[in-house]
C-alpha cells in the first residue's frame, strides 16, 4: 500500500541510527519496514481513537521486540539512543496522523528493550 500522508511519505526513519555505524543498516531497514508498515496500517484502519491507535502502535512495537535477536546477531542492541529515536519515530506517526495527544510511552508501552 502507497502512503498516502505526505508529511510521512518524506520522513526518513531512523535517520540517526543510520549515521552510526553501531547499528547495522540491514535490521535497521526492518525497522523501517516495520514504521511503514505501521503507516499504511493506520491508513487503512483510520483508528478513531488513542485506544485503537495504541493498538496499531503495541502491534508494531512487539515487532521491533522481535528485531533485538538480529541487532545482537550483528553486534549491536536496541540502546538508549535507539530506543529514544525508535519512539520518537513512532511519536512522529502518531502525531502526523492527528494523534499529538498520543503519550509517547504509551505508544511502545509493549516494548522489551
Amino acid at each position: 500500500m502507497t502512503i498516502t500522508n505526505q508529511q510521512v511519505a518524506e520522513r526518513a526513519f531512523l535517520q540517526q541510527l543510520y549515521a552510526d555505524e553501531y547499528y547495522p543498516d540491514h535490521v535497521l531497514d526492518k525497522g523501517c519496514a516495520i514504521l511503514r508498515a505501521l503507516c499504511a496500517r493506520i491508513e487503512a484502519e483510520r483508528p478513531a481513537d488513542l485506544a485503537a491507535l495504541y493498538v496499531l502502535t503495541g502491534a508494531a512495537t512487539e515487532e521491533f521486540n522481535l528485531l533485538e535477536a538480529e541487532f545482537e546477531a550483528a553486534g549491536s542492541e536496541i540502546e538508549t539512543v535507539a530506543r529514544e529515536e525508535i519512539a520518537e519515530d513512532f511519536w512522529f506517526v502518531a502525531s502526523a496522523y492527528g494523534f499529538a495527544d498520543a503519550d509517547a510511552e504509551e505508544l511502545i508501552s509493549t516494548r522489551e528493550w
